[in-house]
């Protein structure tokens, strides 16, 4: 018997890097027939094609912060709905400044519809199919199919200064009639982020190694281009904005998770092996630990 849920990993490539084997991170969640997608870096829309996911039934969208390897596949996803007919809306969700966000889209992509427009093809205006809304943390959508909740993380909570609380990154917990699942987004330890994780089927976590993102930047010579102060940043966020193997573990063991599905990978210098970041996790966690790949279905 078909379940009503079933989850695609579209994209597993953390950013902003670019890999041969992945795209940056995605996900399409599936509710009895109805699309929701959660982030949409580059590639989502190449990834939908393969998975024979029909892009025009995309109407919701959930974003866990503004990295563009969580949004720069956004504008490419959008338009090629609207190409493709789709009259409906077009409603994307998250932390404050996705409005800007998805109105500044519409103001890219208006050149190319303005042209198909006066081809003939196309009469509806992008702005009238395309809304972005702000939403805060607690409950922030539901439907028939799926109650979504969100908490702030703490990807961004390292920002000092003038910059200090003014961008938001969130995880969102998806409760459909068959299971529960949860997507952490990008974020460092955090007590709100187990809080929320507490008995979910299936975790969608970010993966993350210090020690490889710096020895990805150095051998592609990002690092040595970087001045100290910017070295010091670029490390400062990476240990406290991201979730280590050992934390993954240690989060999933307190919630009592049933399935840990590891994705948003930071590149690992010449290897695409993510099985020993796997045994690191599972020294703290004695559950099912999976390695996502592009297109895996859960």
């Amino acid at each position: 018997m078909k379940t009503p849920s079933s989850l695609i990993t579209l994209g597993t490539s953390g950013g902003p890097s670019l890999t041969p084997r992945r795209a940056q991170t995605s996900h399409l969640l599936t509710v009895n027939g109805t699309y929701y997608v959660v982030d949409a870096g580059d590639g989502v829309s190449r990834r939908m094609a393969r998975a024979g996911a029909d892009v025009r039934k995309v109407g919701i969208i959930f974003l866990t912060h503004h990295h563009d390897d969580h949004t720069a596949g956004l504008g490419t996803l959008m338009s090629l709905a609207w190409d493709g007919q789709r009259t409906a809306p077009i409603d994307v969700y998250g932390p404050p400044r996705t409005k800007e966000l998805v109105d500044a889209t519409v103001k890219y992509c208006s050149i190319s519809a303005d042209i198909r427009i006066a081809d003939g093809g196309r009469s509806v205006p992008l702005d009238k199919v395309f809304f972005g809304h702000d939403v805060g943390i607690g409950e922030v959508y539901q439907d028939d199919n799926v109650r979504v909740t969100a908490v702030e993380n703490t990807h961004f909570s390292f920002h000092r200064g003038d910059k200090e609380g003014l961008y938001k990154s969130y995880s969102y917990r998806f409760e459909t009639p068959d299971r529960v699942i949860m997507f952490t987004g990008d974020t460092g330890a955090s007590a709100a982020v187990t809080a929320l994780a507490k008995d979910v089927d299936v975790l969608v976590t970010e993966t993350s190694s210090c020690d490889e993102r710096k020895n990805s930047m150095i051998q592609d010579g990002r690092w040595q281009a970087m001045s100290t102060a910017e070295q010091e940043g670029i490390m400062r966020q990476a240990t406290q904005g991201h979730m280590g193997l050992e934390n993954i573990g240690k989060l999933a063991t307190q919630a009592a998770v049933r399935k840990v599905v590891l994705s948003h990978f930071t590149r690992r210098v010449g290897t695409d092996d993510y099985e020993p970041w796997a045994e690191e996790v599972r020294k703290h966690y004695s559950g099912e630990v999976v390695v996502a790949e592009d297109l895996m279905e859960f």
